[in-house]
C-alpha cells in the first residue's frame, strides 16, 4: 500500500488528477475533510440551528415540569411558618440579677445552665467586686462560693485590673469601652446523673479595651469551659469548673475593626440567653 492509499487518495499516474476516497462507516469519525468556505458556513448554520432548537426544547420541558410541580404542590397542604424556639421542655423565663435561672432538671437543662453561666462568668461584671460576689453566690454551690471568693478577689487585684486598663474598681477610663464576652459555640454532656452533670462549653471569647489610648486592643480567644454541676435548691449550681485552650479554627482574612467600630458594636449588640 502506498502513502496515498494510507491517506485515502488514489493516484491516477501522470494525468495530474486525484480522486478522493472517503473512509467507510461514519464520514465524520475519521480525519476532518477539507471543505470550502460555503460548506463551512452551511455547517455553522446547521449547528446553530440545532443548538437553538435544543435550548427551546429544554426551556419548554422545564416550563412543563414547573407547571406540573406547581399543580402538585397546590394540591398538598402548605407548611405553616413557625417561630424559632428553644428545644427541650421549656425556655428559661426567670432571671436573677440579669442571669437566667430555673433550668430544667434534665440533660438539656444542664447544658443550658452551663452555657448561660459561662456567659455570666465571662462578662465585665466579674471585674467589679460587688457584682463578682453576687455572681459567685448565685451560680455556685454555697460551699464553692465561699471557697472561691477570696482567691477570686486576689486574682482580680488592682495590679491585674491595671494591666487590663481598668482602675482599682474595675471601671474603664473615660472615652474607652472595656469588652469581655463569652459566646458559646456548642455544648456536650460528659457525664450525667440525677443530681449531677459534667458539661463542657466550647466558646469564643472577646476581651480587651476599645479606645484611642488603649494599649490592650480587643482580641479573640477559643477555649473550652467544663462545669461540674450539682442540682441544688431547685436549680443547677457549679461545684467546680476548669478551662483549657481551644479548639481554635484557622484565622480568616478578616480585616481588623477600629477601636471605634468595636466600641459601637459592643454598645449596639447585646448578649443572648441560651436555652436548649
Amino acid at each position: 500500500m502506498s502513502l496515498g492509499d494510507e491517506q485515502g487518495y488514489t493516484d491516477y499516474g501522470d494525468t495530474g488528477h486525484t480522486r478522493t476516497r472517503l473512509p467507510e462507516g461514519d464520514p465524520y469519525g475519521g480525519a476532518p475533510r477539507r471543505g470550502g468556505r460555503r460548506s463551512s458556513s452551511r455547517s455553522l448554520v446547521t449547528v446553530v440551528g440545532v443548538v437553538v432548537l435544543l435550548i427551546a426544547a429544554i426551556a419548554f420541558a422545564n416550563r412543563g415540569h414547573d407547571a406540573s410541580s406547581d399543580n402538585a404542590t397546590n394540591k398538598q397542604p402548605q407548611p405553616k411558618a413557625a417561630p424559632t424556639t428553644a428545644t427541650g421542655t421549656k425556655p428559661v423565663e426567670s432571671k436573677s440579677t440579669g442571669v437566667p435561672t430555673g433550668f430544667a432538671h434534665t440533660e438539656q437543662g444542664a447544658q443550658s445552665a452551663a452555657s448561660n453561666y459561662a456567659v455570666a462568668l465571662g462578662s465585665t461584671g466579674m471585674f467589679r467586686k460587688d457584682s463578682r460576689h453576687t455572681l459567685l453566690d448565685l451560680l455556685y454551690t454555697s460551699d464553692a462560693a465561699s471557697r472561691l471568693q477570696a482567691p477570686m478577689d486576689q486574682a482580680y487585684s488592682a495590679e491585674f485590673l491595671g494591666r487590663m486598663g481598668l482602675d482599682a474598681s474595675g471601671n474603664p477610663p473615660k472615652g474607652s469601652t472595656f469588652v469581655s464576652r463569652v459566646v458559646p459555640i456548642g455544648t456536650t454532656v460528659r457525664q450525667y446523673q440525677d443530681d449531677r452533670a459534667k458539661v463542657a462549653v466550647w466558646y469564643l471569647g472577646l476581651i480587651g479595651m476599645a479606645g484611642n489610648a488603649s494599649t490592650d486592643p480587643v482580641t479573640s480567644t477559643w477555649k473550652t469551659w467544663t462545669f461540674d454541676l450539682r442540682w441544688s435548691d431547685g436549680d443547677w449550681k457549679i461545684a467546680s469548673d476548669a478551662q483549657k485552650d481551644g479548639p481554635a479554627p484557622v484565622p480568616g482574612d478578616d480585616k481588623a475593626a477600629t477601636s471605634d467600630e468595636i466600641s459601637k458594636a459592643t454598645e449596639e449588640y447585646g448578649g443572648f440567653t441560651y436555652a436548649r
